[in-house]
């Protein structure tokens, strides 16, 4: 995230009328163990609110939700030889992404854990799953009808709704999506600006907009990718043609797979 979003972050997280399920406000320092907690309790909250991420920041004091910094590197943490964030990641199970950044807002040194929420099932940290209760943080097992919406979330996930790639920038999207097939399908002429372009292409919910970044979905990558092996997820997805001599499949012909998604290269791939 660029300083920018940083700050617009922060500001739309301090404008919160008060700690919610998705983010938590630390003015100091705490243990490894409780981080860990908030890692699991937070990204399973999301899931509950239907969040992409959920946030913990240190150096906002919690009441006043005032910047106040904080002296906490997690840079220069360890947990005996380990690299604090390194051993977090490796005791979350399962493994869900988080990112961490240091930065200055009005002189004073901030933190801001960014964690994904989770997708499939609850995270545990050490063996053990935690949830929000507003702003407390809880043990998963001691509410049940909690848990039980996180794992009917998993049953009701459309693929199609999904992120092949998170984060990217605008000119990624561009360059990564077939955006003049896209307007070509759509008997619709292609805008001067890629301002409209990009607002298209969430119209159409083949990406969605988080601040300054775009995550592309996979109903987007699958169709316009203009190479899918770009997008990790999905480059076994791509769409292959095989062709075989008789009426069985003894005996290959030709094979053929495409690099591109099936609405921009199946012409091509059927063609050839």
């Amino acid at each position: 995230m660029t300083p920018d979003e940083l700050k617009n972050l922060i500001e739309e997280l301090r404008a919160l009328p008060k700690e919610n399920e998705w983010t938590e406000f630390k003015s100091s320092y705490c243990k490894p163990q409780i981080i860990g907690e908030y890692l699991s309790a937070l990204s399973n909250s999301a899931c509950q609110e239907n969040r992409d991420y959920a946030y913990l920041v240190f150096g906002i004091e919690n009441e006043s939700h005032q910047i106040i910094g904080t002296s906490f590197k997690p840079s220069k943490e360890k947990v005996g030889n380990e690299e604090l964030e390194n051993w977090l990641a490796r005791l979350l199970e399962p493994r869900i992404d988080f990112k961490i950044f240091e930065f200055s807002l009005s002189g004073k040194a901030l933190v801001l854990f960014r964690i994904d929420s989770t997708a499939n099932r609850p995270v545990k940290f050490k063996g053990e799953a935690f949830i929000r209760v507003g702003s407390y943080k809880k043990k998963l097992k001691d509410y049940p009808e909690k848990e039980r919406k996180i794992w009917q979330k998993s049953k009701n996930i459309v693929f199609e709704r999904g992120f092949a790639l998170k984060n990217a920038s605008s000119d990624q999207v561009l360059k990564l999506l077939s955006y003049p097939d896209i307007y070509k399908l759509l008997d619709s002429p292609l805008p001067a600006s890629s301002r409209e372009i990009l607002e298209k292409l969430e119209q159409e919910k083949l990406t969605k907009k988080r601040l300054d970044q775009y995550h592309v979905t996979n109903l987007g990558a699958l169709l316009f990718a203009n190479d899918l092996s770009n997008f990790e997820y999905l480059g076994r997805k791509a769409p292959r043609v095989v062709i075989y001599k008789g009426k069985n499949r003894l005996r290959t012909i030709k094979e053929q797979t495409g690099a591109k998604g099936y609405a921009v290269g199946f012409e091509g791939t059927t063609h050839q």
